[in-house]
């Protein structure tokens, strides 16, 4: 009989998801819309699946997000224009909630199919591409000719073996007929290598070793050379012709709450922000909480997935080691828009770093360099020419009255911002906040015990992601102080991620003369106001705002102006 899968509003935001399998095995889940995890109500021999129950709930939190949200509000907006806009971004927020619900709905109807009755008797035993373990594989008992299909006894998730010549890993197994050989994380370059992924690999700029891949990219050359068969006329055998990879689905965006090491090994920077980079994502929030709420992820194989994919998509990043130091804390600076200086080794740092760490050794990461110059561009393009600051401040006051009214339900600054895919500011903010993620993953494997981190503009941006990152990794290196300049991140917020994983102090370096930041930054954001140009709010013992107006005139004075405290 066929499988269902429906949800159920019992009394406000309380949900109840219940999914029955192809052979009748059934599951129900209850909880409120806020629960990272539901309470199983009622189960059996699919209870134990943990990819299943985090797909069940993903799709019930994305489900009731498409029907709860309403253009009521957009209605209260009386200017006609505004009015269409808020509904334009309101219709475009559903479309996208119902689309992860469909996605996140048939991924756990395939898993309850393949999970509830698998052998005891024919089992694999190799590394997982969905959860990255060493763990046992049983096979499913599907009726008669279908594609076999096993169950990893670690993460629930439906695998296969890895058609690579003498692997015994497993690969995700996809639901659906199979059209090109199925091959294991490590031969997809889906992660480095199953058995460094999820251990140290000494100084910093020891970190391309550790992204180095062990195995060839066989994914690659078999699609290559079945392609080319295929456009010749050329006959295929029927096992090549085999079956693909459970996607993004199994497991759900942190912002949901659903979470699964097997959306790493597909989607790799979808885990970053529920889209492609250049998608605008769901940026700082939802990028840390999916590395980071899976437990282990930060410094583990989780995260290498997540670095490997993100540092194939961004080509220019790097991390240069400027100076080796005489026994110093290590420093890692960070540029943003309008002091990249890309074709300068240090990128204005020297004199300000060399004169308060001097015996330190520096590191620099480079990142979004093609993002960096577009939003450079789109600033200083707004902010300079005649009369653009009056037409800024007009957008933002636009800006400030629908996003309120957006921000204040279910619609929130995640869901509205994959409409500003084309928005240079967006794109950019949300490559920082990825990179922050790879940054504190990387720092989280070294063998230092410390770091100083300092970054400008979009760089601060990057430096406040990866010290919340590494915050969540326990035992790992701390951070011993930061310093933000420019800080092109939202003022007011709740900060503990923050100074929980720094010893002594974060400095928040702010100007009020910072036209970009008064201006694009707060039109691109909603009327949002950076922490750049008032300081971080609230301020406390391990988070000092530091005033320097009457040094810095403009956006990219600061590394010039500006002493570190």
């Amino acid at each position: 009989m066929p499988g269902s899968l429906h949800v159920h509003v019992m009394d406000g935001t309380h949900l109840n998801v219940r999914v029955v399998s192809d052979q009748g095995a059934t599951l129900s889940l209850i909880g409120e819309l806020t629960d990272l995890e539901p309470t199983v109500e009622s189960g059996g021999v699919l209870e134990s699946n943990p990819a299943l129950l985090r797909n069940m709930w993903a799709h019930a939190k994305t489900w009731y997000t498409a029907r709860a949200t309403s253009n009521v509000d957009a209605l209260s907006v009386a200017d006609p224009d505004e009015q269409k806009a808020a509904i334009k971004f309101i219709e475009r927020a559903r479309k996208m909630a119902q689309k992860r619900a469909d996605d996140y709905g048939k991924t756990a109807q395939w898993i309850a199919d393949v999970a509830d009755d698998v052998s005891l008797l024919d089992v694999e035993h190799g590394w997982c591409s969905s959860c990255f373990t060493q763990s046992e594989h049983r096979k499913s008992n599907r009726p008669v000719g279908q594609l076999p299909v096993y169950v990893c006894q670690a993460c629930g998730s439906p695998t296969l073996p890895c058609v690579a010549l003498g692997c015994d890993n497993l690969a995700v197994r996809d639901r659906g007929a199979i059209r090109i050989p199925q091959f294991c994380a490590e031969h997809r370059h889906d992660i480095p290598g199953f058995e460094k992924a999820d251990g140290p690999f000494g100084d910093l700029h020891d970190y391309e070793d550790f992204l180095r891949y062990e195995e060839p990219d066989l994914d690659k050359a078999s699609k290559i050379t079945i392609g080319a068969a295929l456009a010749l006329g050329v006959a295929v055998p029927l096992t090549l012709l085999a079956a693909p990879a459970i996607g993004g689905a199994i497991g759900s965006l942190g912002f949901f709450g659903g979470l699964s090491g097997a959306a790493a090994s597909a989607h790799g920077l979808a885990l970053l922000g529920g889209g492609s980079l250049a998608a605008g994502g769901l940026g700082m929030a939802g990028g840390t909480a999916v590395v980071t709420a899976v437990g282990a992820a930060v410094g583990g194989a989780l995260g290498a997935s997540v670095s490997n994919a993100y540092v194939r998509e961004d080509k220019s990043f790097r991390i240069d080691l400027l100076r080796p130091g005489n026994g110093g804390v290590p420093v890692v600076v960070a540029n943003g828009f309008l002091t990249d200086g890309e074709g300068e080794k240090w990128g204005g740092w020297k004199a300000i770093v060399s004169d308060r760490y001097p015996d330190s050794p520096v590191y620099r990461v480079r990142w979004g360099s093609k993002e960096l110059r577009d939003v450079g561009v789109f600033g200083a393009g707004i902010a300079g020419k005649a009369g653009g600051v009056a037409a800024a401040q007009a957008a933002a006051a636009v800006a400030t009255k629908i996003g309120g009214k957006l921000m204040g339900g279910l619609i929130g600054p995640a869901l509205i911002a994959t409409d500003l895919a084309k928005n240079p500011w967006h794109v950019a903010k949300s490559r920082a906040d990825k990179t922050g993620v790879i940054v504190g993953d990387l720092l989280a494997r070294t063998n230092a015990e410390s770091y100083v981190l300092i970054g400008h503009s979009l760089g601060a941006r990057v430096m406040v992601v990866a010290a919340q990152t590494l915050g969540t990794k326990p035992g790992g290196p701390r951070i011993q102080s930061a310093h933000l300049l420019g800080a092109a991140i939202g003022a007011e917020s709740n900060w503990d991620g923050l100074t929980a994983a720094v010893d002594e102090v974060v400095y928040g370096y702010h100007s009020r003369n910072d036209a970009v930041l008064k201006y694009v930054y707060r039109t691109a954001q909603f009327g949002e106001t950076a922490a750049g140009l008032t300081g971080f709010t609230p301020a406390s013992g391990k988070l000092q705002n530091v005033d320097v107006t009457d040094q810095v005139a403009t956006h990219s004075d600061y590394q010039g102006a500006v002493r570190l405290v």
